[in-house]
């Protein structure tokens, strides 16, 4: 019986380790495909991938103005209306004044601005621990959100959501 109970014991120490060790080296993948809202010609995609609790975001956008334009994460992952208003408003579970991202306050759906070059094409990346992949946080999770991308640029003060303009792309952020 003691063989018994230190083999179960071995095998279910065994199996924790490998369980944390799988959680702990897995890398979480989610995706935006960016389509055009509002008559733009906008295209791309934001990506996302989490290892070891911290979210990298990658944004490449083209057809867009030269010039700065804002993108945010928005609540609800729904880009069916013809103008992108179906993606709600910003994502803000925390509930605090909009502004610039990683300036206290701010929402943490708040990306930023992406600058356009002549060539109508623009990138932005943040890397941060406030976002999750697939996680049971959802003050975190970014599945099941959408990404805006707006015609003009972000001034970080204007409430609720910084005077950015008409939404000229949206797309939903799946898990890969």
């Amino acid at each position: 019986m003691l063989k018994k109970t230190i083999c179960l014991m071995a095998i279910l120490v065994s199996l924790a380790f490998v369980s944390f060790e799988k959680k702990d080296g897995t890398t979480l993948s989610a995706i935006s495909n960016i389509i055009p809202k509002n008559n733009s010609d906008i295209s791309g995609t934001v990506s996302f991938t989490e290892t070891n609790g911290i979210v990298s975001m990658t944004a490449s956008i083209s057809g867009l103005a030269p010039g700065n334009h804002a993108i945010h994460i928005h609540a609800i992952g729904d880009c069916s209306a013809d103008d992108g208003t179906s993606a709600g408003g910003h994502w803000n579970p925390t509930n605090v004044d909009h502004g610039a991202w990683d300036s206290s306050p701010f929402h943490i759906g708040d990306i930023g601005n992406i600058e356009a070059g002549s060539d109508g094409t623009g990138t932005i990346s943040r890397e941060t621990d406030l976002w999750c992949i697939n996680c049971s946080d959802s003050s975190k999770n970014i599945v099941g959100k959408a990404i805006i991308i707006h015609a003009g640029s972000d001034d970080f003060s204007s409430q609720p959501s910084g005077a950015a303009g008409p939404r000229i792309g949206c797309g939903e952020i799946e898990l890969q």
